[in-house]
């Protein structure tokens, strides 16, 4: 590890630290002692730094700004003018800007008023752009020495930075899915959404704009050293950039440069281009090649690219997963899962009895208000297994044990949840329900099938069989769609609503009566059974349908829409029309 990295990663560490300082402190207005105690800080801070890296900067004009620095910062503690507060603020950046000075090779007492002009201008610009400089340019991640208990920091940093945003997701979801999970979590946590939100936004803020400023102080601009060469035949030489004169020598024989290996400039670019050995042979008598140029570039193609081996290795290491990553984000992800788990087993085992004798918990609130999150979150944990199984480096057998372990888990876990979904749809639409619609069905259906995909993904993938799992889920999903078209979700959808209203229910004519063709031979079959305004508006939606609109051509046929105009028009009931003032159809 080189100094420049030393110093970034210096920088990132003081950084994060004045960031959390400054939300901590900050935050909190009218601004006053934390204004003193921020400066302070920072002042510190920076002479810390300076101490290490630029010693020639702290001198006595230095010493006096950050005295001055302070002395502002403490006028926020004795003054409440808010103009007084608005020029030592100005006074505090006029410091900072002040700092830069010595950046410009100009002792600060004599710099002019065009040198400050600059550097603030050039304070600014570094607190602004130069972190993107210190992460990706300064600090040489891959040569940071890792023993002890650093060897793992950075990876569980990325894991915990992966598996944030999953958190943050599926949290929110189970948080909407389940009032009493939301008071949980409330009653846990203590805080709210939008002051978590606003500490993150400032402890980023106040730690993004500090390393960009601590950066443009402690460390040139400059992003690429001279490569340096000591000669292999001189190990006490002085090391000197290649090229220069001095690393050249001229042999009294051939009176060609030699380069510090002893070798010619000849021989170099033999070494890194070799001849056409190929060509050689041929031109000696060797037997020609059959290969054709056109068939060598194939060949060469193929090699480089094969799509039934596509594998992570055709990214950058950085961007797969060890087991320390995976272990962190399935973790973390498990135990958000089991959370939600241990509120809903109650619920799961306590039929409805326990739904509805919880206190301030209503059926509506557990039923309606859930099953649409929680099929969302069944959704979404599939592409997140598959997307982690693939990131997993080849070379960590451990990893791919952790996958297993916790993938496993998880899916037992979403069992639960599938299980917790599936009640309150069955709450949705029974005797105490609001009745059976197609967007409660079809992904109830939808997550039938994440259930047989989810078992398919333990037989193939957890066991190592991860090319065969993408066939059977389709092949899967093509069943389970064949099987919808047998069930005829809408005709299943009004049977459902029907059999609700016999035991008491609402029954909504309007809706029932606006599904497909599918549903009209089932509408028509139990209209005797409704009651006298249910019929008026069976009665005025069916006959609404312009069955003469309907196209004659062979080509549009349906045996669904046929069944059903066939039955339009031979339908007729008798109705009280006194039981239908007021109604549309009149």
């Amino acid at each position: 590890m080189n100094a420049r990295t030393k110093t970034g990663l210096q920088i990132l560490q003081v950084a994060v630290v004045i960031g959390i300082l400054g939300n901590l402190l900050l935050r909190v207005t009218p601004w006053g002692l934390n204004v003193l105690l921020f400066n302070a800080a920072f002042a510190a801070a920076m002479i810390g730094l300076l101490r290490r890296h630029k010693p020639e900067y702290l001198t006595a004009q230095t010493y006096a700004l950050f005295g001055a620095q302070v002395f502002f910062a403490a006028m926020f503690v004795w003054r409440d003018a808010t103009e007084l507060r608005v020029a030592d603020s100005v006074a505090i950046i006029a410091i900072l800007s002040v700092l830069f000075i010595p950046k410009m090779k100009l002792p600060t007492q004599v710099a002019g008023v065009f040198q400050y002009g600059v550097a603030f201008l050039w304070s600014s610009f570094n607190a602004f752009f130069a972190p993107f400089a210190l992460v990706f340019n300064d600090i040489e991640w891959n040569t940071i020495e890792r023993t002890g208990w650093s060897k793992h920091a950075f990876s569980v940093f990325r894991g915990v930075a992966i598996a944030t945003p999953i958190l943050l997701i599926f949290g929110g979801l189970f948080i909407a899915a389940d009032a009493v999970y939301e008071g949980w979590v409330r009653r846990v946590f203590n805080i709210e959404p939008d002051v978590l939100f606003t500490h993150v936004l400032l402890t980023s803020i106040f730690a993004w704009f500090s390393a960009g400023y601590l950066r443009g102080v402690m460390i040139d601009w400059a992003v690429a050293q001279p490569l340096r060469v000591t000669p292999a035949d001189d190990p006490q030489a002085e090391t000197r950039p290649v090229g220069s004169m001095s690393n050249l020598r001229t042999d009294a024989a051939e009176k060609s440069p030699i380069l510090p290996n002893n070798l010619s400039i000849l021989e170099h670019i033999n070494l890194s281009d070799p001849p056409n050995i190929e060509a050689e042979t041929r031109s000696v008598g060797s037997v020609p090649s059959n290969e054709t140029d056109e068939s060598k570039v194939e060949k060469e193609a193929e090699q480089k690219w094969n799509w039934q081996k596509f594998e992570n290795t055709v990214m950058p290491p950085a961007f797969t997963l060890g087991s320390v990553e995976i272990g962190v984000i399935l973790g973390l992800t498990n135990l958000l899962f089991l959370s939600f788990v241990i509120v809903q087993v109650p619920y799961l085992f306590g039929g409805m009895e326990l739904v509805q004798s919880t206190p301030d918990f209503k059926l509506a609130d557990y039923a309606r208000r859930g099953f649409g999150e929680l099929v969302t979150v069944s959704a979404l944990v599939l592409p997140i297994l598959l997307a982690s199984h693939w990131l997993i480096r080849k070379d960590s057998p451990l990893a791919t044990t952790l996958f297993r372990v916790f993938a496993g888990i998880q899916i037992g876990l979403l069992f639960v949840i599938m299980a917790s979904a599936g009640q309150r749809l069955v709450l949705l639409t029974g005797n105490l329900g609001y009745g059976l619609t197609t967007i409660r069905l079809y992904p109830m259906i939808f997550m039938i099938w994440l259930a047989v995909v989810f078992v398919w993904f333990a037989v193939t993938v957890l066991r190592g069989a991860r090319q065969h799992f993408a066939w059977g889920a389709l092949w899967s999903a093509f069943l389970i769609l064949g099987a919808t078209h047998v069930l005829n979700p809408d005709a299943f959808i009004v049977k459902t609503n029907v059999a609700l209203m016999k035991q008491g229910r609402e029954f909504d004519p309007q809706y029932n009566a606006r599904l497909s063709g599918d549903a009209t031979p089932a509408l028509i079959e139990s209209i005797d059974s409704m009651s006298t305004e249910d019929k008026c508006w069976v009665d005025y939606e069916l006959k609404s349908r312009n069955v003469s609109s309907e196209s004659n051509d062979f080509r549009s046929f349906n045996l669904s829409r046929y069944t059903a105009n066939r039955l339009l028009e031979t339908f007729h009931i008798e109705i009280d029309k006194s039981q239908c003032v007021g109604k549309p159809w009149l």
